[in-house]
């Protein structure tokens, strides 16, 4: 099974890092289908060759899942199962020293913030504490992608490729779940494996109002610092209580992040014409007739020439950059509070926010599981940006009016404005008031 969760993203547009071999699928297999349909030899039932595989013998009942596009169920084991052999359950101490870090972070954070605490209660998740309690979150994010993918899959095939698949085509959405399921879970094992926090990932994954770290891979990120292990729990802790106040006092911003991954999930489509002249030049036979269901090597070239790869469209480039800007506002944000609240508190901060930069710059748990969720690469250059305007809005402005700036999508910085980002801060303090009154008083329009 494919490293990647999907694999169906676009290629890497950085050409440094398409160079390096991010951004595609290995073994150039779009879908990952490959894993699932290169034993099968023969006609036959296709479930009586699942039932031979090692994997799906064991996972056969799992064909009858009928919960969406994505097995759940698989996905959960899958995971759960991945991270048994070094999972540490956390220990009352452990919560202890969460709940202490967590309330120690919002107290200095009330004195360079306006927005209010977002923590009713904390916890310390183990890793699959973290598999569990986020599925509904994922659930959300990842349902509609893996819809319209399984969707394209079932219907772009010509008539006489269908015909030629015979019955593992008529099964292809119920394959597909399974498909999803197992890398899903392959996936957030992966992720369970480094996660600090609940917001790690750039969206706020724990249930509302709970402030979340993972002790396990606390230890383990200290372990690699040449900082006190409390003094990288509280820093940590800073992030988080930070990011939950941003996604507690911003009622749109959750909304918009999720709206920006299934815009991109509208825009999934696959050219049947494309698929035609494909399917042409990938069977060696020549033509349709070189596709062979008796012939597994017939359909792994087929899978793997990339004519079942959908095309990123306007819209969804659009809805990528959307995501891509949001994102970096929220952390750039949280960046610049964090370094206020502990610059005179904790002697290693400089140093700590520079390794989660660098964490961030080399492909950190956020840019690879969007990286390969919607093909986006979170930039660092974007996050710099996005904390230049945040600083400077602060210093040339003062905390409210820089928080004011979430009170209305429209009055934060655009991409554009990214670019440029001392343009955007020289142009804020001078009517914003009254800019955000004109904004509340009407519906506020489509946002890019």
């Amino acid at each position: 099974m494919s490293d990647l969760p999907f694999g169906f993203g676009p290629p890497d547009r950085d050409p440094e890092r398409r160079d390096e071999g991010g951004g595609s699928t290995p073994g150039g297999d779009p879908f990952g289908l490959g894993a699932l349909f290169g034993g099968i030899a023969g006609g036959g039932n296709p479930e009586d060759v699942l039932g031979k595989m090692p994997l799906f013998a064991e996972l056969q009942k799992l064909m009858s899942w009928s919960g969406g596009p994505v097995n759940w169920d698989l996905a959960t084991q899958s995971a759960i199962s991945q991270l048994a052999a070094g999972h540490q359950p956390s220990s009352d101490g452990e919560r202890t020293a969460v709940a202490e870090a967590l309330r120690l972070a919002d107290l200095w954070l009330d004195q360079v913030t306006e927005l209010p605490s977002g923590i009713e209660r904390t916890a310390a998740w183990s890793r699959v504490e973290w598999v569990e309690k986020t599925l509904p979150e994922w659930g959300a994010l990842i349902d509609p992608l893996a819809e319209r993918v399984v969707g394209a899959m079932t219907s772009a095939l010509p008539q006489e490729a269908a015909m030629s698949f015979g019955p593992i085509a008529g099964i292809m959405g119920r394959m597909g779940g399974l498909m999803f399921g197992a890398q899903v879970g392959s996936a957030l094992g992966k992720l369970a494996d480094e996660v600090l926090t609940s917001t790690d990932v750039g969206l706020p994954l724990a249930p509302g109002g709970t402030g979340v770290l993972v002790p396990q891979n606390v230890a383990a990120f200290a372990a690699g610092l040449d900082r006190p292990a409390d003094e990288v729990r509280l820093f940590l802790a800073l992030r988080e209580a930070a990011a939950q106040r941003l996604f507690a006092h911003v009622p749109w911003l959750r909304q918009q992040l999720q709206d920006a991954v299934h815009a991109y999930a509208r825009g999934i489509s696959i050219d049947r014409e494309a698929i035609e002249r494909g399917l042409t030049e990938a069977m060696s036979g020549g033509g349709l007739e070189g596709l062979d269901p008796s012939d597994p090597e017939s359909i792994q070239r087929l899978l793997g020439s990339g004519v079942l790869e959908p095309e990123e469209t306007p819209e969804q480039a659009m809805a990528l950059r959307r995501l891509e800007t949001l994102l970096a506002l929220v952390e750039g944000w949280i960046d610049t509070v964090v370094a206020a609240a502990a610059k005179d508190r904790l002697p290693g901060h400089s140093a700590l926010a520079e390794t989660m930069r660098r964490r961030r710059a080399t492909g950190g748990p956020a840019e690879q599981t969007f990286a390969t969720l919607v093909g986006l690469q979170l930039r660092p250059r974007r996050l710099r940006d996005a904390a230049t305007v945040w600083g400077a809005m602060t210093q040339q402005h003062g905390a409210e009016d820089r928080d004011r700036l979430w009170h209305h999508p429209d009055l934060l910085p655009t991409s554009d404005d990214l670019d440029e980002p001392m343009d955007f801060v020289a142009r804020q303090g001078h009517g914003l008031d009254d800019e955000l009154q004109a904004l509340t008083d009407e519906q506020p329009p489509e946002r890019d």
